[in-house]
């Protein structure tokens, strides 16, 4: 569509367009409210107030023409602005027309609205040739020409530049050409002859999000909503409605001798053609007002039943609280002291039970201090309550100041304390000024640009600003040097979010005295560093100037120093050599004491080698030829019936006497060389267990844990016999048919477990050397050798467990391995 719609509105539906989709969210309804007072009472369509400060690229209500530059250079249709943009408006549809002749020509024009409006953007923008007859639902002689037209199908917007100004009823037959428009598609450069009046057609009835998602953009509907604000002009009422979350402007004709304060509160029913507000450059809408031709078209079903300020008066704090038969769109009566006022915007108010900000377009001006009572509807912003669209009046009491209340910042992070009139302490981190557009009075005076001056403080961990709108506090504010201790009192205004968290924290000042100053900042400043740093560098200048000087006279000086360095470096490479010799001569002398000590140590393992060679030599020939025995005595046992078994066992037994002589080299191999030889101690019980376990029940398995590694070799010999006589002592004795052997490498011990499930035996009871067997009281001197203790454990009837725990003075590095010749095959 391509109309500017009149200044009445416009400014008002810039701002709050976003809050017509969002129901929780009014920021920009309140930052409209500045401009929404500044509207000029005269409807001109080319142009509005607004327009003048805003941006040329956007359009903050109405309709789009070929170029907007238009609306914002002139307000009638015969100023210079106008004459050069219809120049260009007539050149864009001269080569339009050239450029889609021969399609038109052949193309049946458009004869419905519908149609027009399912056109997309790049279609109408061919102008197509339109022709329809319908109804002006819209249209103002302060327009310019332009207006609505509806017929059976739908309603489009008629972008008719001219003097000639239809009416709401007339009868028209419209022809001209589609355009884009900046939203919907519109009729442009078009031809209309009025052929009677109708009466406008019914409006429809449809749920408010369609009408504010601009579904019936042109359209007649119903709207149904409360009044929450009025400004009468000298031909419409601006009415600020709001309907199922959504505020919407209607402009219905202003009755002789209507009380404007009235219709606030009402519950009004109105009937108009749907308009939407958009930017231009984007194409997006922002928001939608409604056109109200005929005054029979807006009907107040309900007005407020008692005048809101004989209602009771309700604590600040208690606006937000249940209230028992509380319905919405009802005022609520407040009550308090002026702690700040912004004209035209909004003010705080604060009693005893704590503070509140009222929004409020009056202009009237209230000072700090003054008593007043306000009725408005209370609202959510940010989360936090607001009383919206308040009319305010003074009591007449005396002035009477609140105190600011000392808080932290700790419970402001709380929630608490939002409106309320606090002080506390921070830290003056930086400090700007801004210039801003006037707002409210100031705005309708058209006053300069006000000049705020804004404080980064931090408070603990709490980052804020803190803003005084007055050029006066400026060059109080200025004199506050960075890094100040400060005391700010001025009104807390928060902002929260959805799961209740401090977004943000701003300070509003009343004056400059709001800022005391409590202890200025370090004497050493950005700029008195900067001056002693030059003055360090002067000195340095000065100190290497010297420096040089100095050098000069040392390189006399330096070369005497060298030649008595050089003669000093020639003794000291004599006393040098001396020492060098000395040390060879010394590591000699120690390497000769050592390789005696190891002899003297070698001879005396040598000793004590051949004692250990005697006692394993019976220790392991009396085992294998006990095990040689058991075999060939299963042998002579097997002959007679099962002849295979037998020679199974006489294999066996060869088998034994061959490992007997493995054990008997094995024996006599640390004699030759000990230095070759490597154990594998694991290896070696596992081998050795499952030979004197094969050919019987029993069940053998060896276990480790920790880190397997080379033991000491007398360690590893002496577990390895003391695991065999207890192995043979478990086949001799115990009837197990199960045996375990667990190695545990810890750090600096290993022990050693050796357990099976035989009968067991009584430890104060059970035969020894005196009887002839000598198993226990060998494994016990092997366990004295090796610096421990060998611990038996065992009842009748429940096994035996063998520990032994060995303390590991030092790693060993693995040997060669054994000859291959020394291993059983």
């Amino acid at each position: 569509m391509s109309m500017k719609l009149p200044a009445q509105f416009t400014a008002a539906h810039a701002g709050c367009g976003a809050d017509h989709r969002q129901r929780t969210t009014d920021r920009r309804r309140a930052e409209s409210r500045s401009e929404d007072r500044n509207r000029n009472s005269s409807a001109v369509p080319a142009r509005t107030c607004s327009a003048r400060r805003r941006k040329p690229s956007v359009e903050t209500l109405g309709y789009y023409l070929p170029c907007p530059r238009h609306y914002a250079e002139s307000t009638m249709p015969n100023s210079g602005g106008f004459r050069r943009e219809r120049l260009r408006y007539v050149a864009v549809a001269w080569l339009a027309m050239v450029m889609g002749a021969h399609c038109r020509l052949a193309a049946e024009p458009l004869t419905n609205a519908a149609d027009i409006l399912a056109l997309p953007a790049e279609e109408a923008l061919k102008g197509l040739a339109v022709q329809v007859r319908g109804v002006v639902t819209a249209g103002e002689p302060t327009w310019g020409g332009r207006f609505f037209v509806q017929d059976k199908t739908s309603g489009v917007f008629v972008e008719n530049i001219s003097t000639n100004q239809p009416v709401a009823g007339d009868l028209l037959e419209v022809s001209g050409v589609t355009h884009p428009g900046a939203f919907a598609p519109i009729i442009t450069r078009p031809k209309w002859r009025k052929i009677g009046t109708a009466s406008l057609p019914e409006a429809k009835s449809v749920p408010i999000e369609q009408i504010m998602s601009g579904a019936e953009d042109s359209q007649r509907v119903e709207v149904t909503g409360i009044v929450r604000a009025v400004q009468t002009g000298p031909v419409n009422v601006d009415l600020d409605i709001a309907s199922g979350g959504y505020r919407l402007h209607a402009f219905p004709k202003a009755a002789p001798g209507l009380n404007a304060e009235s219709l606030i509160g009402a519950r009004v029913r109105i009937n108009g053609t749907a308009a939407a507000t958009f930017n231009q450059t984007l194409r997006h809408l922002i928001s939608v007002v409604l056109f109200v031709p005929v005054a029979a078209d807006f009907v107040v079903e309900k007005t407020e039943p008692v005048d809101p300020f004989e209602k009771p008066v309700l604590p600040l704090k208690g606006i937000a609280q249940y209230q028992k038969g509380l319905l919405p769109g009802q005022r609520v009566h407040v009550k308090g002291v002026v702690t700040l006022q912004r004209a035209g915007e909004d003010l705080f108010l604060e009693d005893g039970s704590g503070g509140l900000h009222v929004q409020s377009r009056q202009t009237a001006f209230f000072a700090v201090g003054d008593v007043v009572e306000a009725v408005g509807f209370p609202d959510f912003e940010h989360f936090l309550p607001v009383l919206d669209d308040a009319v305010i009046k003074r009591t007449g009491e005396p002035p009477a100041p609140a105190a600011p209340k000392k808080v932290t910042v700790r419970e402001i992070q709380d929630g608490l304390h939002h409106a309320d009139l606090v002080k506390f302490e921070a830290k003056l981190l930086d400090r700007t000024v801004k210039q801003s557009r006037p707002h409210g009075l100031r705005a309708a005076k058209k006053a300069p640009a006000l000049t705020s001056t804004v404080l980064l403080l931090q408070a603990d961990d709490q980052l804020f600003t803190a803003e005084a709108e007055s050029a006066q506090a400026l060059a109080a504010l200025n004199s506050l040097s960075i890094g100040s201790l400060v005391e700010v009192s001025g009104v807390c205004f928060t902002e929260s979010g959805e799961d209740k968290k401090l977004k943000s924290l701003q300070m509003l000042l009343p004056d400059a005295a709001s800022v005391k100053l409590l202890k200025a900042p370090s004497w050493w400043t950005p700029k008195r560093l900067l001056i002693g740093l030059g003055i360090v560098m002067a000195v340095l200048a000065v100190a290497i100037s010297w420096i040089v000087m100095v050098s000069k006279r040392n390189l006399v000086l330096n070369q005497l120093v060298r030649e008595k360095e050089k003669a000093q470096g020639e003794l000291q490479l004599a006393h040098d050599q001396l020492e060098e010799r000395v040390k060879e001569r010394t590591a000699q002398l120690k390497f000769q004491i050592t390789a005696r000590k190891e002899a003297e140590v070698e001879f005396k393992a040598v000793l004590a080698e051949r004692t250990r060679l005697a006692q394993e030599i019976h220790d392991t020939l009396e085992q294998s030829l006990m095990g040689i025995g058991l075999q060939l005595d299963m042998t002579s046992k097997l002959f007679p019936t099962d002849v295979k078994s037998a020679n199974h066992h006489l294999d066996l037994a060869a088998d034994m006497v061959a490992q007997s002589q493995v054990e008997v080299r094995r024996s006599v191999w640390d004699l030759r060389s000990r230095a070759l030889e490597q154990f594998d101690l694991p290896g070696a019980l596992v081998a050795s267990g499952k030979q004197l376990t094969d050919g019987t029940d029993i069940h053998f398995e060896v276990n480790t844990k920790g880190r397997v590694r080379p033991l000491p070799e007398t360690i590893e010999e002496n577990l390895l016999r003391i695991a065999q006589e207890a192995m043979a002592n478990v086949i001799k004795h115990s009837e197990a048919t199960s045996a375990s052997i667990e190695l545990d490498y810890g750090p600096q011990t290993v022990l050693m477990e050796i357990r099976d499930n035989g009968k067991g035996f009584d430890l104060g009871n059970c035969n020894g050397a005196g009887d002839g067997h000598f198993g226990l009281v060998g494994i016990s001197e092997r366990a004295k050798r090796l610096g421990t203790e060998a611990v038996f454990d065992s009842k009748p009837g429940e096994g035996t467990t063998l520990r032994l725990r060995v303390t590991i003075d030092q790693e060993v590095t693995p040997q060669e391995s054994i000859p291959e010749d020394m291993v059983a095959k």
